[in-house]
């Protein structure tokens, strides 16, 4: 019998992926609020360079942490009236050399995790929340710290 895992994935350049259609929906999940892609390492240097103002960056996954606390979070979050100048999301297993890329450029100093949300301030780590801390809490819950966070780093970003 084959791995189950082995059947959601397919094999591209020697790495493990999760099919697009299998994760379309999730990565809309994020889209919809408005949440843009950066499914490149190119893509996550221009979305975080040294003048990129503050910048949420969702590391979207599959399990269902992601799904029922992590993602309507982070909608709920952008609705706050201070919020960062831009929004992006890479997915795990899926946008495997940006992921792969950002946690070497940018998340180094913090173990991998996934779902993950950070806040950057012109390409520098601000604040993040590890999958532990969103599996522990509500979605309601985790959009109040994702507010909170905006309030202090970026509020001045917006008038």
């Amino acid at each position: 019998m084959e791995n189950s895992l082995t059947v959601l994935s397919c094999t591209i350049k020697g790495m493990n992926r999760y099919p697009e259609q299998l994760i379309l929906p999730m990565r809309r999940d994020l889209t919809q609020y408005g949440v843009e892609e950066v499914r490149t390492p190119e893509a996550v240097d221009e979305a975080l360079g040294p003048q990129s103002g503050s910048v949420l960056m969702v590391i979207n996954s599959v399990c269902g942490c992601a799904a029922g606390k992590a993602r309507p979070a982070v909608g709920m979050a952008l609705n706050h009236p201070n919020r960062p100048d831009r929004a992006v999301t890479v997915f795990a297993g899926a946008d495997v050399e940006a992921v792969q890329h950002l946690r070497a450029t940018k998340l180094s100093s913090v173990p991998p995790s996934s779902p993950s949300i950070a806040l950057f301030r012109n390409g520098e780590l601000v604040f993040i929340l590890h999958r532990h801390d969103i599996e522990s809490s509500e979605a309601p819950q985790i959009a109040q710290r994702l507010t909170a966070a905006f309030d202090q780093y970026c509020a001045t970003a917006r008038v």
